[in-house]
């Protein structure tokens, strides 16, 4: 038994070999009948011999035909997006900005910014234990099933100089070949076509069968290590690292010194990239240095020290048909363009943006025209402009429409703003369903509810705003139609889960003007309790960090209206959490009231952003300018000669990170 054992996981160790030469390296050492005839042999063993399973066997990356829903999972470190950029100029900004922010010398990795869909892989122990889809950033799906039926993802690590437990990041890609047999096999069976290989990938990984994920032939590209003991400060030579481990890692990554360097590699992949076998859209710049990535820190959204500059985007020519006027959902007008069909970037675009009326002036608009449309971020199509040499036959001049379309009320459009709005927020329908929908998406109250089902909802007068959700009874949901026990259930389990939603994310997804996601995270700090918040004078508010005039006033304009009161006290008496948890007010401290400060350098102990955490946290006030209101400034090494001389001729107090953790 002993020898059919060692043979078992000598062919194993044989195949894995023969996979990473093959999947990774592209370089295959054997025939495909061979290695078909040592699969075999090593399932057949498997088969005889069920008592030396293993889940990490080649033989398992078939997947089963087992069908099981998704589990959300919670991220360690959250996936945020980059910013994106489409200028050189903004590329030389970036890179200036981290120059002036480090004021020491750094190097800047480039790769290529690969078109599938993102996926975090955890290993412990040198095996693959999970794979976690991006989701909200914060929570994704376990997909680990189907990522152990991709070849180029090792289950198990070469050698032993890795780190117990660490996460690596990459993209799950479809190539192109792939792609292309796989929509003509869909077309042959009438199936309907995927857009581009993006969506296929990321369809694919959140198909229910594994097997039929395997038969899609889905590869990847690994770029970013995240762990507590990784083997070097550098990112570029942590890749490498783990390379040898038997990652597959781009070749087409550079580590440059200068402005220049990234330029160089940018214009070679712009025209390179075109004969790559995977789909591609831009470049990806990160600072190298862990330790100094960790001292620019990150926005709520993306990290200071990443950036990603996007390839021009595809543009066409088509012909506009009509124009529609849409209602958001804090009753924003804005005009969309109906068009001939036409094929951009991978996908058929019929609708695109026409902006606001200021862009339809501009551009001179008439039905018939031939215009010029691409998209924005290669996502969202838009108008950039009409050939008028095509003009021959067109039809009337695109005006702006004076009265909503919902519900017939006069259009506002306020002093300095492009776009009209309609006031009507209360009797207006697409106000109404459009706050509910924003109310229930996952970054805000994660509540089972989607369009369909808020469009039902409001059709049938059971929600007419975001409290009526709490006050709906199963017994009324089962009287609709392709309601069962089981969906209502969900959905009403999804109701109660809600109620434990943090109070930042609950100010976010009540829907204030201008209030995203980081804004209401700083309201959220400065103001504790909600009663806190409707009460704020405008003085107040705009003392809060990143807090501006034009955030003020929304918060005040929102709160001045009685109906919004009676929505949040009506939400209270439901349980939803309109204060900071006990567990986060309690390390609150006022050492540091009324003491305003400024972050300059690069530090040890902390990052920038954990500083400034620790300053609001202990009732501090951070600003990023120096002024004569400036009470100290917490100077890391390196801090810049300019904010140097400033705060010597203010007299400002100089402090070091050691003094300011005393101070706390």
């Amino acid at each position: 038994m002993e020898e059919v054992k060692q043979k078992i996981e000598a062919l194993r160790k044989e195949i894995d070999r023969w996979n990473y030469q093959y999947y990774v390296l592209a370089q295959p050492i054997i025939s495909d009948f061979e290695f078909d005839r040592k699969l075999k042999e090593l399932e057949k063993l498997e088969a005889e011999y069920p008592e030396y399973y293993d889940p990490n066997s080649p033989t398992q990356r078939v997947g089963s035909d087992s069908n099981k829903n998704f589990v959300q999972v919670e991220h360690i470190y959250p996936m945020l997006s980059l910013s994106n950029t489409y200028s050189e100029e903004e590329v030389t900004e970036f890179y200036h900005r981290v120059k002036k922010t480090l004021n020491e010398d750094f190097e800047i990795v480039c790769e290529l910014k690969y078109d599938g869909t993102s996926i975090s892989l955890i290993y412990e122990n040198g095996v693959l234990v999970r794979a976690i889809t991006r989701g909200d950033g914060t929570r994704g799906d376990d997909v680990t099933a189907n990522v152990r039926t991709i070849k180029s993802i090792p289950l198990k690590l070469q050698g032993n100089n890795y780190p117990d437990l660490f996460e690596i990041r990459g993209e799950i890609l479809l190539p192109w070949l792939a792609f292309n047999k796989l929509n003509e096999e869909r077309s042959e069976t009438g199936e309907m076509l995927f857009a581009n290989p993006r969506n296929a990938a990321a369809g694919t990984l959140k198909t229910q069968n594994p097997r039929i994920v395997a038969q899609r032939k889905l590869d990847s590209f690994l770029y970013y290590l995240l762990g507590e003991k990784l083997p070097f400060d550098g990112h570029y030579e942590n890749l490498e690292k783990a390379r040898s481990w038997g990652f597959k890692i781009s070749d087409a990554v550079k580590k440059c010194k200068t402005l220049e360097d990234v330029f160089k590699f940018i214009n070679y992949w712009n025209t390179e990239r075109n004969n790559l076998p995977v789909a591609t859209d831009g470049i990806v710049l990160k600072v190298n240095s862990i330790r100094q990535q960790l001292n620019l820190g990150w926005t709520a959204k993306s990290p200071r020290w990443a950036i990603a500059y996007k390839f021009q985007a595809e543009s066409a020519e088509t012909i506009l048909n009509s124009v529609d006027f849409q209602v958001g959902r804090v009753g924003t007008i804005t005009p969309v363009a109906n068009l001939e069909p036409v094929l951009l970037s991978g996908t058929i675009v019929k609708r695109a943006s026409l902006h606001n009326e200021d862009i339809i002036n501009k551009f001179d608009v008439h039905i018939g025209d031939v215009c010029y449309v691409e998209k924005g971020g290669e996502i969202i199509p838009k108008i950039t402009g009409v050939n008028k040499e095509a003009r021959v036959h067109t039809g009337e001049k695109v005006v702006f429409i004076e009265y909503c379309p919902a519900c017939g009320s006069k259009l506002i459009r306020p002093k300095g703003e492009a776009a009209y709005y309609c006031p009507n927020h209360l009797g207006c329908a697409p106000q109404i369903k459009g706050m509910v929908e924003h109310f229930v998406g996952r970054k805000a109250m994660n509540i089972n509810a989607g369009e369909e089902t808020i469009n039902l909802f409001y059709e049938e007068g059971l929600i007419n705003n975001v409290a009526d959700l709490y006050e709906i009874k199963i017994e009324d949901i089962l009287k609709l139609d392709r309601w069962g026990e089981k969906s209502a259930g969900n959905f009403l389990e999804s109701i109660e889960m809600s109620k434990q939603i943090s109070y930042d994310r609950v100010l976010y997804a009540i829907g204030i003007r201008f209030v995203g996601e980081t804004v209401a995270k700083r309201l959220a700090k400065a103001f504790p309790a909600i009663e806190a918040l409707m009460n704020a004078t405008y003085e107040q508010l705009t003392a809060v960090d990143e807090i501006g005039e034009v955030i003020a006033r929304s918060v005040l304009d929102y709160f001045s209206v009685e109906s919004n009161r009676e929505l949040i006290r009506r939400l209270k008496e439901q349980g939803i959490q309109f204060a900071l948890g006990n567990e986060i007010l309690a390390g609150r401290t006022n050492v540091l009231q009324g003491k305003t400060f400024v972050i300059s350098g690069v530090f040890t102990e902390h990052s920038r952003d954990e500083y400034k955490e620790l300053i609001e946290k202990n009732g501090g006030k951070n600003t990023g300018s120096i002024s004569a209101k400036t009470n100290y400034i917490l100077a890391g090494e390196n801090m810049g000669h300019a904010k140097l001389q400033k705060a010597k001729d203010l007299k400002i107090k100089i402090i070091n990170e050691y003094e300011f953790l005393t101070m706390i």
